[in-house]
């Protein structure tokens, strides 16, 4: 198939073009670069089946010829960057979302949006299904993320109500992986870059709070499933072995042998502190649950940020 990849270059998008083409399709990656790069991408440099474009997907979709799929993964996805960034979230999600579900009318195109488990905010529920509406403040600092995600999900589900779109809806859950950013500003990227660097790793609050970590090749393997199923609606997809900070630090640690230890600051305002999916719905209908534990993941990631942040 002919598949588009917005957000192509950033870090879940890295790893699924990679997956698409393993897999014989023809991808073309989308992408402004605001917070994705060109060099997550130079390994396909000179293959027939790849293209790369650098564009604002609110302009438009500048590539001829039609789409079978289109996974639209664009929009800043941490706090680091969607603070920095609001109106290109806000937007992205909006605009953007309505400029991919166009061009999958007009191509004939089935279209995954990536929804992110922010949508449930700081949870009342625990675990959290699929049918959870969520705890979420309108007005809070996240909520040029955690809102455009929610409306993005309102417009996929209105195109496919009244225009008869294709249309596949995924919650992602916290991922991790090789072609992360160091800067990226999650837990694991600010862990790993501090103890590469032999510095204490910062804890946010008491470090109680949890995560539920999911493997990149996980995931993406999830999108893949979800993509080609039967299943509309949302569907989860992350790791249900739930951690809290305070594991994850000694972990890291640990692994990468550092001896500063910890440091404690404030919590941030409307941080969740509870986040583990219920994949119910993933694991029934899709056939799909995680393959790759923890440490066996964490040790990829950590060989990762070593060759970017240590370089020989």
């Amino acid at each position: 198939m002919r598949i588009l990849v917005t957000g192509g270059a950033g870090f879940v998008g890295t790893n699924l073009c990679k997956r698409l083409l393993a897999d014989g399709h023809s991808v073309v990656a989308l992408d402004n670069l605001c917070t994705g790069s060109t060099r997550n991408l130079a390994m396909h440099h000179g293959r027939q089946a790849f293209e790369f474009i650098q564009a604002d997907l609110c302009q438009g979709v500048p590539a001829s010829g039609r789409f079978d799929r289109i996974y639209h993964m664009a929009s800043p996805a941490s706090p680091i960057h969607y603070v920095r960034l609001p109106f290109a979230t806000l937007d992205v999600n909006s605009i953007g979302t309505r400029i991919c579900l166009d061009r999958a009318l007009a191509d004939g195109a089935r279209t995954l949006f990536a929804s992110t488990s922010e949508v449930y905010g700081d949870p009342q529920v625990h675990p959290q299904p699929e049918s959870y509406w969520g705890h979420v403040s309108s007005i809070g600092p996240r909520s040029v993320y955690d809102e455009a995600k929610r409306f993005g999900e309102a417009l996929v589900m209105a195109y496919e109500r009244s225009r008869g779109a294709d249309i596949r809806l995924v919650r992602i859950f916290n991922t991790y992986g090789p072609w992360m950013q160091p800067q990226d500003g999650r837990v694991i990227p600010n862990f790993v870059s501090q103890a590469l660097r032999r510095q204490p790793l910062t804890i946010f609050g008491d470090g109680t709070q949890t995560r539920s970590f999911c493997f990149v090749d996980d995931l993406v393997d999830g999108l893949v499933r979800l993509m080609e199923s039967d299943v509309r609606g949302p569907c989860n997809l992350g790791n249900p072995n739930e951690m809290s900070m305070l594991e994850l630090a000694e972990i890291v640690n640990r692994t990468l042998d550092n001896p500063a230890g910890i440091v404690h600051e404030p919590l941030p305002k409307h941080d969740p502190t509870r986040r583990r999916p219920d994949i119910t719905r993933a694991t029934t209908q899709l056939g799909w649950s995680p393959t790759v534990d923890f440490e066996a993941g964490f040790a990829q990631t950590a060989q990762w940020f070593r060759s970017v942040l240590l370089p020989a």
